[in-house]
C-alpha cells in the first residue's frame, strides 16, 4: 500500500504581504482561502489558490527566511496557453510571449504540435517570483 502524498501548499517569499495579496487575488484571480495569524507571535499567513488547482500558494510574515523574489519556475498548467496569457494580460499582468524549445534553443511561438509540456510563457509577481504557464492537455 502506498500512502497518498498530496502537495497542499508552497510558500513563496514576498516583501509586502498586502501588495502580494492584491496581486494574486485581484490581478491574477487566485482564490483567497486564509488571511490571518498562525497562533505564533509575529506570523501572518495568506493562502491563495490558482483557479482549478489542488495546491495553494502561501506567503506572509515570519514564514520563510528566503529573500523576496527568489522563488523561480512555479508552473501553472493550462490547457490553452494563449487563453491563459490573454486572461492574465487583460488583468494587467505582464506576461512574456509564448515560446518553446526547438533545436536546443528557445523559439518564439507554441510547440508546433502543441505537445504536452512543451509551450511556455512567464510572468513575475511584484517581488520578482517567477511563474511559468505550461500548456498540457490542449484539445
Amino acid at each position: 500500500m502506498t500512502v497518498d502524498l498530496k502537495l497542499e501548499l508552497v510558500i513563496i517569499p514576498v516583501s509586502d504581504v498586502d501588495r502580494a495579496k492584491q496581486f494574486y487575488v485581484e490581478r491574477a484571480g487566485f482564490d483567497l482561502l486564509v488571511d490571518g495569524g498562525t497562533g505564533l507571535p509575529g506570523q501572518r499567513v495568506v493562502q491563495v489558490t490558482p483557479p482549478g488547482s489542488a495546491c495553494s500558494v502561501g506567503f506572509g510574515t515570519g514564514l520563510t527566511g528566503a529573500e523576496p523574489g527568489t522563488q523561480k519556475w512555479l508552473h501553472l498548467v493550462v490547457s490553452d496557453i494563449f487563453a491563459a496569457r490573454d486572461e492574465l494580460t487583460a488583468r494587467g499582468i505582464e506576461v512574456g510571449e509564448v515560446r518553446h524549445i526547438a533545436d536546443g534553443a528557445w523559439t518564439p511561438g507554441p510547440d508546433p504540435g502543441h505537445s504536452d509540456y512543451m509551450s511556455f510563457a512567464e510572468f513575475r509577481d511584484p517581488d520578482g517570483n517567477l511563474w511559468v504557464l505550461q500548456e498540457v492537455g490542449r484539445k
